[in-house]
């Protein structure tokens, strides 16, 4: 789990691509300092392992799940990647519940200055994402936790103070740039349940027959609208 607070910008060494499957090999100083095989290291927002490293670098491999769904499989050495650690117990949580998981990716249609911001405009490749974007909520870009100032149905804006966009990556996004998206993971499980048709014994309700899942109408009649 992360909290979408970017440690430090890492630099890509080295890529290696068999079809579908990669390994990158990042330049890191921070996120390595109590690094350890196995660790789980937030690349531009996508929950990577940690499977060798060194003094000044670590790698990760990429799955073909993780490379159809994400930008990694755009990224070239050199480029410029966000990196978090996972959070720690105890810790301050000053972003949001992020899990590294992507949902999918969108292309920056607008970077527009608003006094002391910038303001990013983004629409999903997949609008279907939009439902999981609310006014005034939180959506993770490239790793970063962002608050939404505006939507449509098929694009969503978000605003940058000159701190995140001095410390990211997404100081070099231009329109055209290509990111990844991850959901408010509260948005996900709610809009689950509403969808869930209800079970039967196979689903393990134990031959409890359901008319249906959780709906709005129920949600209505006990006090949640």
């Amino acid at each position: 789990m992360f909290t979408g607070l970017i440690e430090e910008v890492g630099t890509l060494k080295r890529t290696y691509k068999q079809g579908e499957a990669m390994k990158l090999t990042i330049e890191a100083a921070r996120v390595l300092g109590d690094v350890k095989d196995g660790d789980s290291i937030a690349v531009n927002g996508v929950c990577l392992t940690v499977t060798d490293f060194d003094a000044a670098s670590f790698t990760v491999d990429v799955m073909p799940q993780t490379y159809r769904h994400t930008n990694l499989k755009d990224m070239r050495p050199g480029e410029r990647l966000n990196l978090e650690r996972a959070m720690q117990a105890g810790g301050r949580f000053g972003g949001h519940i992020v899990q590294g998981h992507v949902d999918g990716t969108g292309t920056i249609v607008a970077r527009t200055p608003d006094a002391n911001a910038v303001v990013f405009t983004i629409q999903p490749h997949d609008t279907s994402l939009m439902r999981y974007v609310i006014g005034q909520g939180s959506v993770t870009l490239d790793g970063i936790s962002l608050t939404v100032i505006d939507r449509s149905d098929s694009e969503f804006s978000v605003s940058i103070i000159p701190h995140t966009l001095r410390e990211t990556a997404l100081q070099l996004k231009q329109p055209g740039s290509v990111i990844n998206i991850e959901g408010d993971v509260l948005g996900k499980y709610v809009d689950h349940l509403l969808r869930y048709p209800g079970g039967d014994a196979s689903s393990g309700d134990q031959g409890r027959k359901k008319s249906g899942g959780l709906t709005a109408a129920f949600l209505a009649e006990n006090g949640f609208f």
